[in-house]
């Protein structure tokens, strides 16, 4: 039964307005001047985001929790969306130190500042923390002044709490950072700095005004070297913008003269990304697409382009200086960059919704074969057989799907022939860059826009046999020259090295057989592969496996025909393990 006030007789008040007077008598928190209130009141913490996905701002979020739950679950603080996104993806945390974000181990994992990390803090105003296409950084922290010191050392003579922006408290990084300098926690931090520093407007307008001065100068940017041109085209950013550029901070100032000069004359926001070490492949399935492979492994690449006419002009601006058509009547194309790296285009409308680019870079310092076993764990034998193998002049196939490490390792078993031979390398767009006292790189050319000027590969081979070569290396046989490669290894030029595309080094075999009947010959089936049995000695092929390593993953032997089948034997597999003692010097195929 509910409880009712009754008035008794005699009495003034009631039961209930006698407790509400005894309540009311009682000290007030709220009606207590400020200056008497207990310090505990004002002890808060906070922490401010802006959010970007690709290049879009969307907005400012602040936080008071203790933890924050960053994920595509619809109950998730900061909701990310994407493929790659798990429900509860990272959690940022606050710790008597300050901030700290911790990733839940997923796949796509959690990236701060450019770099991979598993538990990352204090937060640091202007930090930028990634999932895929989306970017939150951070634009203001609050906290206890007993923590200040942990956060923002500058920021003290704040009273109230710890707040600070982010304009103030940007640092410049140190002059000659690579992409492998630690920042002041000690972790490793790409070059440059993320990329959303200045607003997306602000630039969009800086580069409408200086194309427009470009466009009005009409200079001759063919005649001068890529330094040049990105000198004078910074000179005229600072004299054209110099208004822009004084409104903003230092660091601002030089993050944006860099993106201006990236997408008027470089590459556009994938300039960053060719900068980072750690990346073996660049892949752009539209502006705000843009994947790569770190590890064997692809990921968001947490950046995009501002719209399609500007991933157009990065295609225009990557192929015009190779000579390379690439248009609505060709929209296809494959090159070369100045540093070596293979880029492969393909225009709309083949390519259904936006243009398309894939970029594998080139690296610089070749792996060994030793490298290579290192990395993958391999059997120090297999090593040993293999240089044997080349030493001694044995032709040997490279088979393996696509990215499974193909050139690379046909690179190193170039490496591997003596300093005295004479190499003639052929190549539809140069990767290898053998470093031989004696060799000489022919690179396949396509036809001009008048479909005249192609050179195939099958051209360059048949030209190589002109050039008194002791070994043929083609970076890839994909059809009629292998038949002419067949004929290079059975006329005097042993110890040739090739690729193909297959699953098996057995369907490595068959590939070949059906590539030289690509030739326009009408060859008996048994004669070709004759021609296999007594032109290849070793099959070698390379598996990229299920996490991403890339290993040789079985070795075989052509050991001739018999009922007029191509024999094998078996010399290395990760399942088997290797042969002993099976040498290139004694084994089923009879080498010396």
């Amino acid at each position: 039964m509910p409880f009712i006030a009754r008035k008794r007789p005699g009495l003034k008040t009631t039961r209930l307005s006698a407790a509400w007077g005894v309540l009311m008598s009682r000290p007030n928190h709220r009606t207590r001047p400020a200056s008497t209130r207990t310090s505990k009141h004002r002890r808060f913490a906070m922490i401010e985001f802006r959010s970007y996905r690709g290049l879009e701002d969307q907005g400012v979020k602040a936080f008071s929790a203790s933890r924050i739950v960053i994920g595509s679950a619809k109950q998730c603080s900061l909701r990310v969306t994407g493929l790659a996104m798990g429900g509860q993806h990272a959690f940022v945390e606050k710790r008597p130190s300050g901030y700290f974000v911790k990733d839940a181990g997923l796949l796509a994992g959690t990236r701060v500042n450019g770099s991979r990390i598993a538990d990352y803090g204090p937060l640091a105003l202007g930090d930028e923390l990634a999932f895929g296409l989306w970017r939150f950084r951070v634009t203001r922290i609050e906290l206890d002044p007993a923590l200040g010191a942990d956060i923002a050392p500058a920021a003290h003579s704040k009273s109230l709490g710890m707040l600070v922006n982010d304009a103030a408290c940007r640092t410049s990084p140190s002059p000659g950072l690579t992409d492998l300098d630690l920042d002041h926690r000690g972790v490793q931090s790409p070059v440059p700095l993320p990329h959303a520093f200045v607003s997306a407007s602000l630039k969009g307008q800086c580069l409408k005004l200086m194309r427009e001065v470009l466009d009005s100068r009409r200079r001759d940017w063919g005649a001068l070297t890529e330094e040049s041109v990105r000198t004078e085209t910074l000179a005229l950013i600072r004299s054209e913008l110099k208004a822009q550029l004084d409104e903003l901070t230092a660091h601002q100032k030089r993050q944006l003269e860099a993106e201006l000069v990236a997408d008027l004359v470089g590459l556009g926001p994938l300039e960053e990304l060719m900068r980072d070490g750690s990346i073996t492949e660049i892949m752009v399935n539209g502006p705000s697409q843009v994947f790569v492979e770190r590890n064997g492994q692809c990921q968001p690449a947490g950046l995009g382009f501002a719209g399609v006419d500007e991933l157009r002009r990065v295609i225009d601006r990557i192929f015009i200086p190779m000579g390379r058509r690439i248009d609505d009547g060709h929209p296809m194309a494959d090159g070369r960059l100045a540093d070596g790296s293979r880029v492969n285009a393909v225009l709309s409308p083949p390519a259904i919704g936006a243009p398309s680019i894939t970029i594998r870079k080139y690296r610089a310092q070749a792996f060994s074969l030793a490298d290579l076993a290192k990395a993958s764990g391999l059997d120090s034998r297999v090593v040993d057989y293999l240089v044997e193998a080349v030493e001694s002049g044995r032709n040997i196939v490279v088979s393996g799907g696509t990215g499974s490490g193909k050139t690379t390792l046909l690179r190193a078993l170039a490496m591997q022939i003596p300093k005295a031979e004479r190499i003639v390398s052929v190549e539809d767009a140069a990767e290898l860059h053998l470093k031989s006292q004696n060799v000489v790189a022919l690179e396949a050319r396509e036809a001009n826009q008048e479909g005249q000027g192609q050179i195939s590969i099958r051209d360059l081979v048949r030209n190589a046999l002109r050039m008194r070569p002791d070994r043929i290396v083609v970076g890839e046989c994909r059809g009629g020259e292998a038949l002419d490669m067949l004929q290079a290894m059975n006329t005097g030029h042993e110890g040739s090295l090739t690729t193909v595309h297959a699953n098996t080094p057995r369907d490595a075999l068959s590939r070949i057989e059906v590539m030289v009947m690509m030739a326009g010959f009408e060859l008996p089936l048994r004669a070709i592969r004759e021609q296999i049995a007594s032109a290849v000695h070793l099959v070698v092929h390379q598996q990229r496996l299920t996490g991403g390593q890339r290993t040789i993953s079985e070795i075989v032997e052509v050991a001739g025909m018999e009922s007029g089948t191509i024999q094998i034997e078996e010399v290395f597999s990760l399942r088997n393990g290797f042969r002993d003692g099976l040498l290139p010097q004694a084994n089923a195929a009879g080498w010396l």
